[in-house]
């Protein structure tokens, strides 16, 4: 310590200030050693110290004082939650108080300390030349004595001299006097706990003092008849009592009275009680008694020590005996101790004695009769009542409780010295509880909690009122021993157990592709109303209570297909004036057919059910005649499909592969379409650099049909989109006029939907996808080799245009489907989704339908940075993970920033320069030199090259090169304005080298000229880059493809490319035959990059 030294602090007062619990941990923690770097400032003063707590956390703790005798608490801090007067400050005062005990005791002389500790080990029996001065525990019996001059003072307090002043027993610490015999001297019940070896006492012994003054003064500051000398045992009430004298005993803590012939022992046992003496005349006697380890100990001369034990005495023989009681003694006890007079019942008034009384009576004490003249009644089990309240608008409130013998009532939990035999006693209970388990209705009723009792109170509502009253309430009147109160009106609830008849059918709706369904359901001969019906399979309930009062199960198969509905639905806010089935839900309608006694389907409802039924095998029909191209196989059978499609008024999505030809398998099914007669034209939707491409195969392929491009807004053009679309079969526009002008295609019938690229309208709350989910035509197609890129709920999207009402709303989607798979792996969701689209979806791979196709061989060619570049990038990476790290947990509030960070990572994986063209010109772009190391060998065996990268200033970077070289190239990205000739150019062998941005030409051109693709920066949508590779690798090609990734080594690319192949899986998943999983990208893929 570091200021004087520390004069110790009383136990009581560190009890006091914290409580007696936190006291007791506390005491602990310093007798555990957890307490360090204890520090005394006696100017303050203040003590402080640090404590390790049980967490292994170290607490800072400061203790306050002020000095008034004593050192006395006034306050206190602490680092822990608690903050105040806690278990740490306990610990601290513990601890220095410890710390004082062992500096009493004066360290050895080093020089001579190990011949005293050597003679201890080998002569044990040398005397300690300080022997500690022995303590004892002084009891005396006590009274309060009147003061004779004023009754304004407080009594003295002294001792006893007759039993009957003796009004509690005194205990107080002693030591030896200088006579031998015990004295008070300068002990008191403050300073005795932690003088210890500071005053010549055994520390153990001192300590077991100070436990004792803590527990018996933890809830009271009263010190005992005016007096600080005597503790008072009578009001002790910790049962800790025991086990602390015994505790005692074993330290050798002599118990003595207060001259030298009493006696003060501990007993066993204690047992207090009534003797039952019945007479001849019929009276009964009841005579109080006290049994002290089967010694009969007159009951005037007994006082009750809390509600646990008692003491007897004898003033004159001068003996004290303490014992515990093994029954808690309750009030009576208490009282009959306090008046031990026997109690004498006439003969007249004995069976009112036995009827009404004596059950409770034997309850408090234990009754026996040493003479055998009284036998008592036998007894009666109690009665378990359940009271039915019968309340309006069918509520049941249902209590339960006992009725005793003696016409006491008491709750269900009551304990069990209310029972006579509590295990006996509790058979109508556990009778009920098996009861009510056997009844599915009786549920409601049970407990919840690990026991599997009865709840004491309960309330049932609606059905559940009904089946409870139906089917409990007369079993369990029945019962042994339990009771049924009714109150109020009691309706006469019933079961419907009939099979219900149900009766479907579909009429035609005002909207696309929906049918209005028709349920009538009848058990019984009753009707059960549509809406609550609904309202109830909706809420997931069981049971149905009719107005009738009778109810009906709905865990039946009939109902199955209506819960399936409403789960496709989500809500029943669409169904305020009706239920709708969309055409594509076929599945639920064969449900209906198989459980319904009567079906009635619409007529075009039927021919959509059997045309689904038969989706595997589209019927054999020829091209149509103004088709000027002979279809491949493959595109025959996708031809035929659609045509299938459109007949039924089905929408579907055509997902082949990249370069299979699906604009002409579409523009085959138009030119199908536009023989049927005067249908309105189809409209064609594409993005804005392949409509160009759809009008010039239009021409090829279809030329007999009118097509009208439609490239500016009505607005813009001054051309009415009604007169454009009246006098052509094909109507082509871009996603971006589409969405500009949506009211305005809206307001048209069309006779088909086709949104080629229709990855375009993936994102659900884009308003491209609104504008054509509000396009009217009988039928909608989906053309696109990636109809998924990033998850689910991109496919999702694409049905809720072509195929509405196939899946649910977006947030049941999300919980049936996307999660399960996504997340949970759940390979049972995969199947059933796979099941539900595969009818509406085609995708055939090149390796299915075209194995003539050249093969493409695709190689990762990994590229080292220049050690400049090297450097630069490691000290970029440092920087952006520190602030990015902290950011992507709230991945939607950051996302900017992240991106950004991540894109200049990307950037600088490609080229210094692109960061910083003047600062980092010197540091060379290795991957630039990696790509013009190959064009050199490619260019001179006269092959033609695509190279793509998603910088366009990357690849005005690499243009610079090709100039430089003299090497003709055309340039491609989203800022090209002459975009046909600069594909002509390279078509017809002007430029061997084709610069693509990714986004601009990854999708929409044909150019089979070219049989090497470089990928110089790669990207996590393994679906960009497929499309940009069968730009090259399509019908058509008769050479091998050859394929690099460029990636920079140790950098953000290689992270990318592995994030790209997890990806991958989740489309491959769902589309195709494999059963892997993958997420969309998340913070954790984002955190991987950054690792």
């Amino acid at each position: 310590m570091s200021d004087s030294r520390f004069p110790g602090v009383p136990t009581l007062a560190i009890a006091r200030f914290v409580g007696p619990l936190a006291f007791s941990r506390g005491e602990a923690y310093a007798r555990d050693g957890r307490v360090s770097d204890i520090d005394w400032v006696a100017s303050e003063p203040r003590l402080s110290g640090v404590v390790q707590g049980s967490e292994a956390l170290g607490y800072r703790c400061t203790v306050v004082f002020e000095r008034r005798g004593e050192l006395q608490v006034i306050g206190s801090s602490c680092t822990c939650p608690i903050g105040y007067a806690c278990k740490h400050a306990a610990a601290v005062m513990c601890a220095a108080n410890d710390d004082l005990e062992r500096e009493d005791v004066a360290p050895a002389d080093p020089g001579t300390g190990w011949r005293e500790g050597l003679a201890a080990l080998l002569d044990p029996a040398t005397p300690d030349a300080r022997a500690p001065q022995p303590i004892a525990l002084q009891f005396s019996l006590r009274e309060r004595a009147p003061r004779s001059r004023s009754r304004w003072q407080a009594a003295r307090d002294e001792e006893a001299t007759t039993a009957a002043s003796v009004d509690r027993l005194g205990m107080r610490p002693v030591t030896v006097g200088a006579r031998g015999g015990w004295i008070k001297g300068t002990l008191t019940w403050e300073n005795v706990g932690y003088l210890g070896r500071a005053g010549g006492f055994d520390p153990a012994v001192a300590r077991w003092f100070r436990e004792l003054a803590v527990i018996r003064r933890a809830r009271s500051l009263d010190y005992g008849g005016g007096s600080t000398d005597w503790l008072s045992l009578d009001d002790f009430d910790s049962e800790l009592l025991w086990p602390l004298l015994e505790g005692g005993l074993r330290l050798g803590v002599p118990l003595v009275g207060t001259n030298s012939t009493t006696s003060v022992t501990v007993g066993r046992s204690a047992a207090v009680g009534l003797d039952a003496r019945r007479s001849e005349d019929g009276s009964l006697t009841l005579t109080p008694t006290v049994m002290i380890d089967d010694r009969t100990v007159d009951p005037s001369s007994v006082r009750a020590i809390g509600s646990h034990g008692v003491y007897a005495f004898d003033i004159r023989e001068g003996a004290i005996t303490l014992a515990p009681s093994p029954r808690t003694l309750d009030a009576p006890v208490l009282a009959l101790l306090r008046s031990p007079e026997s109690v004498l019942i006439p003969a007249e008034d004995a069976d009112e004695f036995l009827g009404e009384h004596y059950r409770r009576l034997e309850r408090a004490v234990s009754v026996t009769s040493s003479d055998e003249s009284f036998v008592p009644p036998p007894r009666v089990p109690a009665t378990l009542v359940l009271t039915a309240r019968f309340e309006p608008a069918h509520v049941l409130a249902l209590t339960w409780g006992w009725e005793h013998s003696d016409g006491r009532t008491s709750p269900l939990a009551a304990p069990d010295s209310e029972f006579d035999d509590p295990q006996q006693e509790h058979a109508p209970e556990r009778a009920a509880v098996a009861l009510l388990e056997q009844l599915d209705g009786g549920s409601p009723a049970l407990a919840t909690d690990v026991a599997g009792g009865l709840r004491a109170s309960v309330t049932l509502r609606g059905v559940e009122a009904a089946e409870f009253t139906d089917r409990a309430l007369f079993p369990l009147s029945n019962l042994d021993r339990v009771r049924v109160d009714v109150e109020g009106h009691r309706p006469d609830y019933r079961e419907l157990r009939e099979p219900p008849v149900l009766r479907v059918s579909t009429v035609e709706s005002e909207r696309t592709d929906w049918f209005d369904l028709g349920v009538m359901l009848t058990v019984e001969g009753r009707k059960v109303p549509f809406g609550p019906l609904f309202t109830a399979l909706a809420r997931g309930r069981k049971k149905l209570l009719l107005v009738d009062n009778t109810y009906l199960s709905l865990d039946q198969p009939v109902f199955e297909p209506l819960r399936a509905l409403i789960e496709e639905a989500g809500t029943l806010d669409e169904w305020e004036t009706g239920v709708s089935i969309s055409r594509y839900q076929t599945s639920l309608w064969s449900e209906f057919e198989d459980l319904a006694d009567e079906s009635e389907p619409a007529v075009e409802w039927r021919e959509t059910v059997a045309g689904l039924k038969t989706t595997d095998a589209p019927p054999p029909i020829d091209p149509p005649p103004g088709l000027a191209l002979e279809l491949r196989p493959y595109q025959l059978e996708g031809f035929r499909w659609l045509a299938f499609l459109h007949a039924h008024r089905l929408g579907g999505i055509l997902a082949d592969d990249m370069g299979l030809g699906k604009t002409a398998q579409t523009l085959a099914l138009i030119a199908h379409a536009r023989q049927q007669g005067d249908a309105p034209p189809f409209l064609v939707v594409a993005p804005t650099s392949v409509v160009s491409n759809w009008a010039i195969e239009a021409a090829r392929f279809v030329p007999g049909l009118r097509v009208a491009t439609v490239s500016a807004t009505e607005g813009a053009s001054g051309q009415r989109l009604a007169a454009i679309a009246a006098d052509v079969d094909i109507v082509l526009t871009t996603y971006a006029i589409l969405r500009i002008d949506s009211d305005r295609f809206s307001a048209l019938e069309w006779g088909g939907l086709v949104l080629d690229e229709a990855q375009f309208v993936k994102n659900a709350a884009s308003k491209a996808h609104r504008a054509a989910r509000d396009i009217r035509a009988p039928f909608r197609l989906a053309v696109t080799g990636t109809p998924m890129e990033n998850n689910l709920l991109e496919l999702w999207a694409l049905f809720q245009i072509v195929a509405p009402g196939l899946f649910p709303s977006r947030r049941a989607f999300s919980e049936k489907f996307q999660r399960p798979i996504e997340t949970d792996r759940n390979t049972e969701r995969l199947a059933r989704l796979r099941r539900r689209i595969r009818p509406l979806m085609l995708r055939r791979s090149k390796e299915q339908v075209a194995p003539e196709l050249p093969p493409k061989q695709e190689q990762v060619v990994t590229v080292p940075l220049d050690p400049r570049h090297r450097r630069l990038y490691d000290t970029f990476l440092q920087r952006e993970r520190q602030k990015l790290l902290g950011l992507i947990d709230d991945l939607d509030r950051n996302r900017f920033i992240v991106f950004r960070s991540l894109t200049l990572l990307r950037m600088l994986s490609l080229d210094a320069a692109l960061i910083d063209d003047e600062a980092y010109a010197g540091i060379p772009s290795a991957k630039l030199d990696a790509l013009f190391e190959h064009l050199d060998d490619v260019l001179a065996e006269g092959h033609r090259t695509l190279v793509f990268s998603q910088f366009t200033s990357f690849l005005k970077r690499a243009a610079d090169r090709l100039d430089a070289a003299g090497i003709p190239y055309a340039y491609l990205d989203g800022s090209t304005r002459r975009r046909p000739e600069v594909i002509r150019r390279f078509r017809e062998g002007d430029a061997p080298v084709f610069l693509i941005s990714l986004k601009a030409g990854g999708f929409g051109l044909n150019l089979t000229e070219a049989d090497y693709v470089f990928l110089l920066d790669p990207w996590w949508n393994p679906a960009s880059e497929a499309q940009a590779v069968d730009r090259a690798h399509r019908i058509g090609q008769d050479r091998t493809v050859m394929v690099y990734r460029l990636v920079a080594e140790g950098t953000i690319e290689e992270k990318v490319m592995a994030l790209k192949e997890r990806k991958a899986e989740l489309t491959s998943s769902v589309l195709d035959d494999e059963a892997l999983f993958s997420e969309a990208l998340t913070a954790d893929d984002i955190r991987s990059l950054l690792e």
